[in-house]
């Protein structure tokens, strides 16, 4: 395990590769790789680990009964996904998580994580400072998807989402996490319509793209 790149993930944040080589075996980390594609975690699965991407890139995916996808968000290398089934007895996952690209991934066990262990080392407390934060800062972030999907017409979701982008990222260009496919099912579109109205916006001057890389307008940015 790469301690010295763990101590720049929120998880582990505060924590020297030393303090962190000390309090993965009081976790029981162990890592798994996973192929482009493949599922790291199923829905119906039950699990007590939080997972950290390592390497790579993963998909919240969820499965609608009438056989179509939805992506809810993107898990980026260092962040974490299923605290919060992790955190509740026998609750089955409701959603897919998948390996946007070949991934490695550490887990570790949440009820070891909370509980002070027999070693008594000092950095409990830190972590579950550090979890805390992030499950925060991932309710905002479900938030957000709400607030992007709320409007009724494809070019209001698309300068919703690509203007709260321009905010994070410092700037009207900025890049998504996702191919056009997963940008409509993030947005809760057709793919073709989403082209289609992307084409429109490209022909009145409110945007220009290549691939997943945006540069949006001031005209853009003012009609958000």
């Amino acid at each position: 395990m790469n301690c010295q790149s763990l101590s720049h993930t929120q998880l582990f944040l505060g924590m020297s590769p030393q303090d962190i080589e000390e309090v993965l075996p009081c976790l029981g980390a162990h890592e798994r790789s996973f192929a482009k594609g493949e599922a790291i975690l199923r829905a119906g699965d039950v699990t007590r680990e939080i997972g950290l991407v390592e390497k790579g890139s993963a998909n919240v995916v969820v499965n609608l009964y009438w056989g179509e996808t939805r992506i809810f968000g993107h898990i980026p290398r260092g962040d974490i996904f299923a605290q919060n089934y992790a955190a509740l007895p026998d609750q089955q996952t409701t959603c897919d998580i998948v390996a946007v690209e070949p991934a490695r991934v550490l887990f570790v066990s949440l009820e070891r994580l909370l509980t002070t262990c027999t070693r008594a080392c000092g950095y409990h407390h830190q972590l579950i400072y550090n979890l805390v934060r992030i499950s925060a800062e991932k309710s905002l972030g479900l938030s957000r998807r709400m607030m992007h999907i709320a409007p009724k017409t494809i070019r209001g979701r698309v300068l919703s989402y690509l203007s709260e982008l321009a905010a994070r990222q410092g700037g009207p260009r900025v890049r998504t996490p996702f191919s056009r496919q997963q940008l409509a099912e993030y947005l809760g579109v057709n793919r073709s319509a989403l082209s289609k109205e992307l084409g429109k916006m490209r022909q009145e001057g409110l945007l220009t793209y290549h691939l997943s890389e945006f540069v949006l307008s001031d005209d853009a940015l003012h009609q958000a």
